[in-house]
């Protein structure tokens, strides 16, 4: 319920967060589940953001489990249908807790429904495929369901990182049934074929998009730098806090984009309270070239900053 409602907002979001999302084969956002979606993992949780909210229909994440440590984070991670998956490095008493990540995973396939995992499990903010985990093949092979499960190989990457106004580029490989990707009676063998069939579709997908340059009009520079000073007060202050929380870590695009997502809106009210006090009913208009404004700066921001 909260997903659903969500997901729009995500979108527009994103809007104001990323200069351009090119998208490769568009229409297989519109595939219905049992659907297992096998995706890199360049940039953490925006990966999952931008992913499942091009999609149609409601998508189930498989994401890193120390991100669900602490209560709040377990509570607001699961109204975006994240479900924790535990790497060694994360304490090997965690690994039995994968248990529930899978058992999960199989009733939400079984249930027709759609799950995301990264198949290399980690993330190095590098558009580069890492040695791929063995998750995804263990699900597609326990998959027990009536309809056929299919199998949809995503390549996404980014023109930098640690930064806001990026470039991304999503390209959807064509769908497997898990039939063919598992064509042995032997399990570890199938795991490897598994591995090997997805990881050839990847390395066609992940297309680095390359940084274009700022050329706008002196018109709409000068709405950005006008903007730029509206937006200085939350911006600033929430890119210093998320830098200082997320140092040496690969959370910032993902945290900053969150932190935006939730705070901005509150800002818009307080600058909406601010107007009506002067203008009055001239508001609404003002509040609407302040919103394009936030546009305006991401398009004419440096990619290389």
């Amino acid at each position: 319920m909260i997903y659903s409602i969500l997901k729009p907002l995500i979108r527009v979001a994103l809007f104001f967060f990323c200069r351009k999302i090119y998208i490769q084969n568009k229409s297989l956002f519109n595939l219905k589940g049992p659907l297992l979606l096998t995706a890199n993992h360049p940039n953490s949780f925006l990966d999952a953001i931008i992913i499942g909210a091009f999609f149609k229909h409601p998508v189930h994440f498989l994401a890193r489990g120390d991100a669900f440590n602490k209560p709040y984070h377990r509570f607001l991670l699961s109204l975006l249908n994240m479900i924790p998956i535990y790497r060694l490095s994360e304490g090997k008493e965690n690994l039995v807790n994968n248990n529930y990540a899978f058992a999960a995973s199989k009733k939400i396939l079984e249930n027709n429904g759609i799950v995301l995992i990264f198949i290399e499990g980690i993330c190095l903010l590098t558009n580069q495929l890492q040695p791929f985990k063995k998750g995804a093949a263990r699900i597609a092979l326990d998959y027990q369901g009536k309809n056929p499960l299919q199998v949809l190989p995503i390549g996404i990457a980014y023109d930098g990182f640690n930064a806001w106004g990026k470039t991304v580029q999503i390209a959807l490989g064509n769908p497997f049934f898990a039939g063919q990707l598992l064509p042995f009676e032997d399990r570890a063998k199938n795991m490897n074929h598994f591995n090997a069939e997805i990881k050839q579709e990847l390395e066609q997908l992940i297309i680095a998009p390359t940084s274009s340059p700022t050329n706008k009009s002196k018109t709409i520079q000068l709405i950005a730098t006008i903007g730029i000073i509206l937006h200085y007060p939350i911006f600033s202050i929430i890119q210093q806090i998320v830098h200082n929380k997320t140092k040496r870590t690969v959370f910032y695009d993902s945290v900053l984009y969150g932190c935006l997502f939730i705070s901005y809106p509150f800002y818009l009210l307080l600058i909406s309270m601010v107007l009506y006090w002067f203008l009055g009913q001239g508001t609404l208009l003002i509040l609407v070239l302040f919103i394009l404004s936030a546009r305006t700066i991401v398009l004419c921001k440096n990619p290389n900053k």
